[in-house]
Order: structure tokens, then sequence, then C-alpha cells
């Protein structure tokens, strides 16, 4: 009944503030110069200008900040389970994270992401040189004719369309500085145009909240298990209590029922390792449960999933015996031309295994997240973003029973996705090294 109260409260504290949402977003840029703003006329005259807002023409555009009405449910679940270069608790306190950039031009510079006093959406009033905070992520002014500065005032983003020397239609990212248009680009991401990244100017190095978060999850992580630890050497021949009796029960099942049915003799040795994988994959679980706790989204991140698929992917292939790399490369007793066939079968099943690893555990982690969120939403959608009362009880009724439903079942999904990840780790690195006998 307590977590429930808690829980209503919360939602209601969302209502209410559905209610100030416009006034508080116009209220955003408090202490900014408005004159460039050009907010004379009402918001369907700012609509009508959004087409000529994209900035067909070059660099330094005329530019207005628009305003545009109602409730994106989509574009809100992505932006709170995306990375960011800044920690927001609440949508209220966001703490400032050091940046660590490498440019082309001026090598590599350090500051702090608070230079760019995040607001509503984790962008920044203020720019840094040639860098300004768009949605939580630092991105780079690309117009040549731009004079960087320590500090200046952004008025608002917009984004357009163009084509590309290849004819494709792609996304461009405008900074409206000075009442003009200015073009940003993303830090370089290695996906090759898969997600929509590719080179750039610069190289963002910094500690984002997913990576404090790992750091925060794992030193806890550490200090509980180095009290257990303590507790056993103290209490030794006694009955495990406190923490222990929640941690042993959770150790004992993973050895007995992961590591020895798939790794049987050899499972003491690599029984660190699925521990450490089962926990770690847990505890980020479960902090990304707690909404005012950054809203946080690792496990849910294809980045983490990737490396953690790598390193399960490295130490299985390395420990293979000869026996394992025999059913890729040799089939003893099969047609040499069903071998053609077998044999990139299993090469492209080494490859298979750690990418479903990796898209397992993200996929299900950010699914539940957008879920909660689109719940949530209801509030907003129900309440025309701040416009009805009445409308904002409605979806706040309707909102608090789903959203309390699928933070039950995201409670499981935690444990689950952990279990399974671990599960399936053993099973990889157990086939790799099992002996011929025990084959058989």
């Amino acid at each position: 009944m307590k977590q429930f109260l808690i829980f209503f409260s919360l939602l209601l504290s969302i209502t209410m503030t559905a209610q100030q949402h416009d006034h508080d977003h116009d209220h955003d840029h408090s202490g900014h110069d408005h004159s460039s703003h050009a907010h004379e006329g009402d918001h369907s005259a700012d609509h009508e200008t959004h087409e000529a807002n994209h900035f067909a023409s070059d660099c330094g555009s005329p530019a207005k900040v628009i305003h545009r009405e109602g409730y994106d449910p989509a574009a809100t679940a992505i932006h709170h389970i995306s990375d960011a270069n800044v920690l927001t608790i609440m949508d209220m306190i966001r703490i400032p994270l050091p940046a660590i950039i490498y440019n082309k031009d001026r090598g590599l510079e350090l500051f702090s992401t608070g230079k760019f006093a995040a607001g509503h959406h984790d962008n920044g009033h203020y720019g840094y040189k040639d860098y300004v905070l768009y949605e939580g992520n630092i991105h780079r002014i690309t117009c040549s004719d731009f004079k960087a500065s320590d500090k200046f005032e952004v008025q608002g983003f917009d984004t357009g369309h163009a084509t590309n020397a290849e004819g494709k239609d792609i996304e461009k990212r405008y900074a409206i500085i000075n009442g003009k248009g200015y073009n940003i680009e993303q830090k370089t991401i290695w996906d090759g145009g898969l997600l929509g990244g590719g080179v750039t100017s610069f190289y963002d190095l910094s500690p984002t909240k997913n990576v404090v978060t790992m750091f925060i999850v794992a030193l806890l992580i550490f200090l509980v298990f180095r009290s257990v630890a303590k507790s056993y050497s103290n209490r030794d021949g006694q009955a495990p209590s406190g923490l222990q009796s929640l941690l042993e029960p959770m150790v004992v099942f993973i050895k007995d029922e992961v590591a020895i049915p798939f790794l049987k003799h050899k499972h003491k040795k690599y029984l660190p390792l699925l521990l450490t994988i089962f926990f770690f994959i847990l505890g980020l679980n479960l902090w990304g449960q707690v909404p005012f706790l950054g809203s946080v989204n690792v496990s849910g991140s294809l980045t983490v999933t990737m490396v953690m698929a790598l390193i399960v992917f490295v130490i299985t292939n390395i420990n293979g015996n000869s026996h394992y790399w025999g059913h890729i490369f040799n089939f003893p007793g099969v047609p040499w031309f069903v071998k053609m066939i077998l044999t990139p079968v299993e090469i492209l099943g080494l490859f298979i295994k750690p990418l479903t690893l990796m898209l397992r555990l993200a996929g299900n982690i950010s699914a539940g997240h957008i879920a909660i969120l689109s719940f949530v939403g209801l509030i907003f959608i129900f309440g025309k973003a701040g416009e009805s009362f009445a409308g904002s009880m409605i979806g706040t009724g309707l909102a608090i029973p789903l959203t309390l439903f699928m933070m039950a079942i995201e409670l499981i999904v935690a444990f689950i996705q952990a279990y399974v990840f671990t599960i399936l780790t053993a099973s990889y690195i157990g086939a790799a090294i099992e002996d011929h006998d025990d084959h058989h």
C-alpha cells in the first residue's frame, strides 16, 4: 500500500505538471533575450511558417523559434531511453557530466556540460565554442561563417530535410542563434550509417549517463558482495542472515542450475564469469526500474549489450577445444558436398549467437521502458498536453493500473533476462569446452 501511494503521488504530480507544461516551456528560456524569437502572432502562424523554417538556404538563414503544439509520445519515449551527456532526474534536476571532445580542428577539449545550462528535453540554453546540447547530446555547428565564443545564447532547435549527393533524403538539424539557423552535426558514430550515424568532424569520448550508471551499479555490487564476504568470514558455520540470505540462494541457483549442468566438472573455472554477468545485468535492470534515478536504459543500449556479447564470443572461442572446432570445419563421415553447405552455416552460427545475445537483452529491456513511458503519456494525450484538467485525470486513471502492471512485469523481466543471458553464455561455453566423451 505504501508503494502504491508513493506511485499515485508521483503520477498525480505529473498530471499537475502537465497543466503547466506549456507555461513552463515558455519560461524555459527565462533571462534570455526574446527580441529575436519573433513571437508575434499565434501558434497557427508559426505552423504556417514551419516549412519555410526548414532552412532550404545556406547557414545563417533567418529563423523563428517554432512552438509545436500537441504531445508526441513516440519522441518522448525515445528521448527518455536514449543516452545523453547529462544525467536528468525527474526532469527537474540535471547533473552535468564531463565532456571529452576530440575534433579535427582544435584537438582534444575538456569542459563540463554545465556550460550548456540544459533545460526542457535536455536542450542547452547556451553554447560553448561551437558546441551545443541538443536533446541531451553534444552537437557541433558546421557553418564556416559562425564565430565561436565561450558562451552564446541558443534560442531553440529545429529539424529539416535535404538531399545529399547520392540523391537520398536526409534529416538536418539546426540551432537557432541570434534569430538565424545554423547547421549542427552529431558526434562520429561507427555504425556505417545503419542507425543514422557516420563520420563527422568530432569524436565524443565523454562519460555519458549510461557509463556513469554502469560505474555506480558496479560499485554498489562490489560493496554488497564485499559486505557479504565479510559476513561469511565473521559468521563461519552460522546460518546466513541479512544480505547473505538474499544473495546465497541466487548464487547457489546459478551454480546448481546453470554452471554445473552445462560446464560439468569445469564449472568452477567459469562460475565467477557467470555470476558477474548475472548480477551485473540484474543490477542494471533493477536500477533502470526506478523512475527518479535518471531514466537510464543501460541494458537496453545496443552498445552495452554488444560489448557483453563480444566478451562472451571471445571467451567461448578462445577456450574452444579441437572437438568444438572439428564440428565447424570437419564433419567425419559426411560427404564433401554436404560439408560445403554445413561449414558456412556453422561459421555463420559463431556470429549469430552473440548477435542474438545482444539483440534479445536490448530489445526486451527497451520495449518495457517504452511501454511504461507510453502508459504515462496517456496523461498528456487525454489532457491535450495540459489544456484539459479533466482529460488529464482520465489519463491518470488509465495510466496508474496499466503502469503498475507493466512495472510488475518489468520486475520479472529484469530477473528473466539476466538469467537468460547467463544460461546462454554457459551453454555456449559448455559446447566449446566439452570433451568428446561428454558429448556422447
